[in-house]
């Protein structure tokens, strides 16, 4: 028995949960041939109506590998996807890591000056987008490295009776593209591929470099995050053990976005390379996904808390039966205990046998690298960490181990570490250490404590903590108790500028529907806040909006609240 199933013996009936996992060498592509040797017929993928084989999936990847390697691609260029969730995006990015190029996965709705970011800073010399994207790359390309864009169409990737419905309703919308734009169209880039016969694939090796995700780090400045190979297929692996009920053929609703760590890392990948089926979904509204849940049957589903809340609002749902899921995961952001019980209570009246189940990671580790059990859940913990995976928690900014229960800052360790934030090596140091231990440790930035069991708890991020009068109020447990009154369905709070404490606490609420947003409301805030909330952390003050401000990913975007506060005071100090 090992060390961890000794402390904590209940381990042994999860399935055999392994402490330790054998990861096979080689490439992400080298992974998902294999499964497509293994079940070639087997579906790989669903986009609106058409389902793709492993076999089909195998040969599209390797016509458009060949077309990279005719435009001119070679080991370790940087080409730039920038699509939604579809066939063509899954193709070129195995085809990428195929001729030993590596992916920089931007969002396709980043602005001009963005893109020129992303673009520079990876020096990506192709980029692949969709044709109604295509006016913003050409207007910042001229200062930046790239050589070819080529475009695609999601018109391309339709069956005939879908793509006369999208001709007449979305693709009416897509502005013309001049005939002679110096682009690649995506059909006339696969039959480039026909006079490339060999010597278009790069045999790579799992600490090969092969994928660029983008986050702020602990810093909150957007950096480059390198990530390896052994960094995806390790999460495939490791997903996979922490879900002992998972079946190849097993679905996946993939509407969590490619340029994201989650999306990629486990809504695509992991399933890819495990044999799952992905049901690709292009572009995410509540409606559609509680639509392909049912229509697809699927068997897991992964999403940010605030795509949960907005599934408890759809009518849809109503007598939908969820008996076929085996997993749901939330990840990327808080899960509220209040919205994880109205949920869990949601899957039961659905007829699910499973609750959510919540995880945390970084992308400084692709994505997730700790959850909560499949049959052991304890309020308030993102759970324990995947096989091979270490986590513990220090004094903040030092290697000083604090004990169980006590708060500090949490640390990740594992085959899923990034290899290095491109261009910032200072940051990739401070972010980077070596302990005695022998690992490479990733200091998160984040805050928490382990119990005596081994779960984690996450209390905050620390660059959200707010110091006021010299005490720290973290954001997420004050959020945690307003959506916990009856008339909140959403709250965000921040730190404020304040002449007196220096920082004062303000929330944002969204009020349920037909609660007035009058004053009385708000002093019926205030009340349930002084009860619930220490003084020195109560709200200065309790501003209404119709909706919260959303980041790229669905989460609530609370630094672009932060930025309109602290304008306002500048403003008024001026």
């Amino acid at each position: 028995m090992s060390e961890i199933t000794a402390k904590r013996p209940w381990l042994s009936s999860l399935g055999d949960i392994p402490d330790h996992l054998e990861y096979a060498e080689g490439s992400m592509y080298d992974a998902v041939a294999r499964i497509a040797e293994t079940y070639p017929n087997q579906v790989a993928f669903d986009f609106m109506g058409r389902s793709t084989t492993y076999r089909q999936m195998i040969h599209e990847i390797q016509r458009c590998a060949r077309s990279l390697k005719t435009i001119g691609i070679r080991e370790n260029d940087r080409v730039t996807i920038a699509m939604p969730n579809c066939p063509q995006a899954t193709y070129m990015f195995y085809a990428v890591n195929l001729v030993g190029g590596v992916c920089n996965m931007i969002h396709p709705l980043s602005a001009e000056k963005e893109i020129e970011f992303y673009l520079n800073e990876s020096q990506s010399v192709t980029v692949v987008t969709l044709d109604q994207f295509y006016h913003k790359f050409e207007a910042v390309r001229q200062n930046t490295p790239v050589v070819n864009i080529v475009l695609a169409r999601v018109k391309d990737a339709l069956s005939r009776p879908v793509k006369a419905g999208y001709m007449l309703t979305e693709g009416r919308k897509i502005r013309k593209i001049p005939d002679d734009a110096p682009v690649i169209r995506w059909q006339e880039f696969m039959r480039l591929g026909r006079s490339c016969f060999w010597n278009y694939k790069v045999e790579r090796k799992a600490d090969d470099p092969a994928v660029i995700l983008y986050s702020g780090g602990t810093t909150g400045k957007t950096k480059g995050i390198l990530l390896t190979n052994g960094n995806f297929n390790a999460l495939g692996e490791q997903v996979v053990a922490a879900n002992p009920m998972f079946r190849p053929g097993d679905k996946m609703l993939a509407a969590m976005p490619l340029f994201h760590g989650f999306g990629l890392g486990v809504c695509v990948h992991t399933m890819l390379s495990q044999g799952g089926r992905c049901i690709l979904v292009p572009r995410f509204t509540a409606k559609s996904y509680a639509k392909l849940i049912t229509k697809y049957r699927c068997n897991f589903i992964a999403g940010v808390p605030t795509l949960y809340e907005a599934l408890l609002r759809i009518p849809d749902m109503n007598g939908a039966d969820l008996s076929c899921l085996k997993g749901v995961f939330s990840g990327g952001d808080s899960l509220s205990v209040e919205l994880k019980k109205k949920f869990d209570r949601f899957l039961y009246d659905h007829r699910a046998t499973v609750q959510i189940r919540e995880g945390y990671g970084t992308t400084e580790t692709v994505t997730a690298c700790c959850l909560t059990p499949p049959h052991m859940a304890k309020e308030g913990s993102i759970g324990l960490p995947f096989p091979d995976t270490y986590i513990k928690i220090v004094r903040p900014d030092s290697d000083e181990e604090l004990p169980c229960g006590e708060e500090g800052e949490i640390l990740l360790a594992g085959p899923t570490v990034m290899r290095e934030y491109i261009n910032h090596p200072e940051e990739t140091a401070k972010t980077l250490r070596r302990h005695g231990d022998g690992l490479t440790w990733v200091y998160t930035g984040d805050l928490g404590f382990m119990d005596s069991e081994g779960f984690i708890y996450f209390k905050g991020r620390a660059k959200r903590m707010i110091v006021t009068s010299g005490y720290n109020v973290y954001p997420a447990q004050l959020e945690n108790i307003l959506d916990a009154h009856e008339k909140i369905h959403m709250s965000c709070v921040i730190g404020v500028p304040d002449p007196y404490k220096m920082r004062a606490v303000k929330v944002f609420v969204m009020l349920k529907p037909d609660v007035p947003a009058t004053e009385e409301t708000r002093e019926e805030l205030m009340a349930y806040c002084r009860k619930h909330i220490a003084k020195y952390a109560l709200p200065k003050e309790i501003e209404f909006r119709e909706e919260l401000p959303k980041t790229l990913v669905g989460k609530v975007a609370y630094r672009r609240l932060e930025e309109e506060e602290e304008a306002k005071y500048s403003a008024a100090a001026e």
